[in-house]
């Protein structure tokens, strides 16, 4: 956070308005140091410490680690929305995976020293660098309809330079334990292979030596070995006249001396020149690579950064991923806040099982809470749970808040938490609290956020609860969002005298005397001081006189209070029936609306069954008719078969229309009204009239009953349902059959 301190009149000091001999720099110290003394009060370095854990590299958690609050929410807002891109990335099976960070820092500082000259594992480290970018930077690269899951990393993939040809040449010049390949250099090369012949020829040499000792001057089980150096063969101390020579070392009894034999010192100088030549061979080689490295180490450097920066980002996106962080808006602190499903982030990495979420609500006219109840009950848990929530998600760490969270942004946090007595300082604890609140009395702005823990405490308990009053009604009136703590009853009645303090505690099992760290806003707690005590096997006689020593307003007050509790608590399980019947409810009006739609669908059913089968009526009626044509014509009369092929066309024509009537049945959806049939007034049909319906062309029925929008009727004998839309009202009685038969009475033959 940026601060600057306030002077008396609420202006941005100046220079001028500082305290002689307090120079500008003096003051910016001073400040930051009282910042983090309350930073450090609200344990945000130990979450750091937790969020930095998830990194995969010891760069990318020191980047965690240096996070601080920032009181720009555009810069705020813009690091919460690259977590939840890399959030979106590391829930995918083709999403981010952590890559290997060398540790190239110094190096790459170095490199822009002309005349440096990089180690080969340093080269090495730098070819680790490039592939882990090209890594990086193809996880990053995602098509078209993906990229917008990712835009606010897209600036990293820039910095991440891809460059194959500089990786196959890092590549055969380096291993992967940095040293220089053989072929770095036709002269490596040369040399190396001398080397070797050499360092040969020694160690056979001095075996040969050790070959001819007497046994009692060798020493058993003993080989040519390097001391200083130097190659040397390990002899007794007795045989050191015999064996002549340089001794490089001796052993720890001092029995076995390690000597360089007057034979091999010739060849010895001449491994030691091929050394020297390889060592200034690579040398130079190194150099020649570090001067061709050293016009893009901005480039190295740019790609380092970019690495750091992403995995600082994994780490709080892993984080928020296992933590269950739902994202949260940001606000002003005259804005209000909402906190949903909060759960204080320390509690929650060392005991996810234990910690009990709260919701807390501040409207923008209520500036303070002061939360009161027992000791142990967790206020100021609340306290520190409410700052790190809200700093954290200023650092750019989403907080484990449920979704709908609105945190507030402040400039600058002020805690007056815990015992700061001093006995270098001569401060009491007392006074100790009283210079924090004068310093925040003095300093803390609108903007700011501002906890005090047991407000009042340490001195005469009115005195205490007068100067709380006063302090809480300054920082009310000046729009300084502010939480305290207290167990002073003069205090809690602060709500119904200033505008803008509200009451709150965390409810307490008056049964079991026991915490549930439930938070209820509008209501001040009770201490259970006496009920503790006498859960705890204090003398009822000493009690008794206790009680008997409580004010009677202060008796009054604490019985108030309880009832309120008991109302609350029966309201609250009221509400939760409340919720539960309506819930309830929900779900018997979703059964019954499948319940309906399965009725519909087998409604639909029904109708199409109807159909077919009146179309198979008809067409047996038509197999009936051809029967009887065949016949007619045997008999030979011409009249009878003009009537006949009449009644032959009839049937097939009605067969037709029922084939079509099943087809439309399949095409209209399960729940879809009856279409292209004009709608039949109810009042103009009653049941057990006669009526036409459509859709068997116009044929006679009897009405039986209504069935919502359908209707059953009676036709030849078979009840069809048939929807109302198709019925016509039909003029006289309808004649009951009782069966299908073919009527050939007149020139218009019918299906009755």
């Amino acid at each position: 956070m940026t601060v600057q301190e306030p002077n008396p009149n609420g202006a941005r000091a100046s220079d001028s308005d500082r305290p002689p001999g307090r120079s500008a720099f003096a003051t910016s110290l001073a400040l930051a140091s009282r910042e983090n003394h309350a930073l450090e009060v609200i344990e945000f370095p130990a979450l750091l410490g937790v969020v930095a854990g998830y990194a995969s590299s010891e760069h990318g958690a020191a980047r965690v680690r240096s996070l601080r609050p920032m009181d720009s929410k555009d810069l705020a807002t813009e690091a919460l929305t690259r977590v939840e891109a890399m959030r979106w990335l590391i829930t995918r099976d083709d999403g981010w995976k952590p890559v290997v960070i060398p540790d190239l820092v110094g190096a790459l500082r170095r490199l822009g020293t002309a005349g440096s000259s990089w180690s080969g594992v340093e080269v090495r480290s730098l070819l680790t660098l490039l592939v882990s970018g090209r890594i990086a930077r193809g996880l990053l690269e995602r098509t078209s309809d993906e990229a917008a899951h990712v835009a606010a990393l897209a600036h990293f993939a820039s910095a991440l330079v891809a460059d194959t040809t500089l990786e196959r040449e890092l590549g055969r010049l380096v291993d992967d334990d940095g040293m220089l390949r053989d072929d770095a250099s036709p002269a490596l090369r040369k040399f190396r292979r001398e080397l070797r012949g050499a360092e040969g020829d020694l160690v056979r040499l001095l075996e040969r030596v050790m070959a001819r000792l007497d046994d009692h001057h060798r020493v058993a089980d003993a080989s040519v070995t390097l001391r200083n150096g130097r190659y040397v063969i390990p002899v007794r101390r007795e045989g050191r006249g015999v064996v002549g020579g340089i001794v490089h070392d001796t052993s720890a009894s001092g029995a076995t001396l390690f000597m360089e034999p007057p034979a091999a010192v010739e060849a010895a100088n001449r491994l030691r020149e091929l050394i020297d030549d390889e060592a200034r061979e690579v040398e130079r080689i190194l150099f020649e690579v570090t001067e061709r490295l050293r016009p893009r180490a901005d480039d190295f450097r740019g790609v380092l950064e970019a690495l750091i920066a992403l995995d600082s980002v994994y780490a709080c996106a892993s984080y928020a991923e296992s933590s269950g962080c739902s994202p949260a808006g940001l606000a002003g602190p005259s804005e209000g806040f909402a906190v949903v499903l909060g759960r204080h982030p320390l509690l929650l990495a060392r005991s996810p099982e234990s910690v009990v979420p709260f919701d807390l609500a501040m409207e923008p006219q209520e500036r303070t809470l002061l939360v009161s109840g027992p000791n142990t009950g967790g206020k100021t848990v609340l306290l520190k749970a409410v700052a790190l929530l809200s700093t954290m998600t200023q650092a750019g760490i989403p907080a484990p808040v449920g979704a709908g969270s609105r945190l507030p942004l402040f400039d600058r946090v002020f805690a007056d938490i815990g015992d700061e007595q001093s006995l270098e300082a001569s401060l009491s604890t007392f006074s100790a609290h009283l210079r924090n609140l004068t310093e925040i009395v003095r300093e803390a702005t609108p903007r700011s956020l501002v906890l005090v823990d047991e407000l009042g405490s340490g001195t005469d308990p009115l005195e205490g609860a007068a100067l709380g009053g006063a302090i809480l009604e300054e920082l009310t009136r000046r729009g300084t969002l502010s939480l305290a703590t207290t167990h002073l009853g003069a205090l809690k009645q602060l709500a119904h005298e200033v505008e803008g303090v509200v009451n709150a505690s965390l409810q307490f099992d008056a049964v079991a005397l026991a915490p549930t760290f439930r938070l209820i806003k509008g209501m001040p707690g009770r201490s259970y001081g006496l009920s503790i005590a006498r859960r705890l096997g204090m003398s009822e006689q000493v009690l008794g006189r206790a009680e008997d020593r409580v004010p009677p307003a202060e008796r009054d007050v604490a019985a108030l209070l309880q009832d309120l509790e008991h109302r609350h608590e029966v309201l609250r399980e009221r509400e939760s029936h409340v919720e539960s019947l309506r819930q309830a409810q929900e779900e018997r009006e979703t059964l019954l609306e499948a319940r309906e739609v399965a009725v519909r669908i087998g409604e639909r059913s029904l109708q199409r069954s109807a159909r077919q089968d009146a179309r198979r009526y008809v067409l047996e009626a038509r197999q009936e008719i051809e029967h009887i044509i065949a016949d007619l014509r045997e008999a030979g009369t011409r009249e009878a078969a003009a009537a006949a092929g009449e009644a032959r066309r009839r049937a097939e024509g009605l067969a037709a229309v029922h084939a079509e009537a099943v087809r439309a049945f399949d095409a209209l959806p399960s729940t879809a009204p009856s279409a292209g049939m004009e709608t039949a007034e109810e009042g103009e049909i009653v049941i057990g009239g006669a009526v036409r319906v459509a859709t068997l062309n116009g044929r006679r029925g009897q009405l039986v009953e209504w069935r919502g929008n359908d209707a059953v009727v009676a036709v030849g004998g078979v009840k069809l349902t048939v929807p109302r839309a198709a019925l016509r009202r039909a003029a006289g009685a309808s004649a009951d059959l009782g069966h299908v038969r073919v009527s050939l009475a007149g020139d218009q033959p019918d299906v009755v």
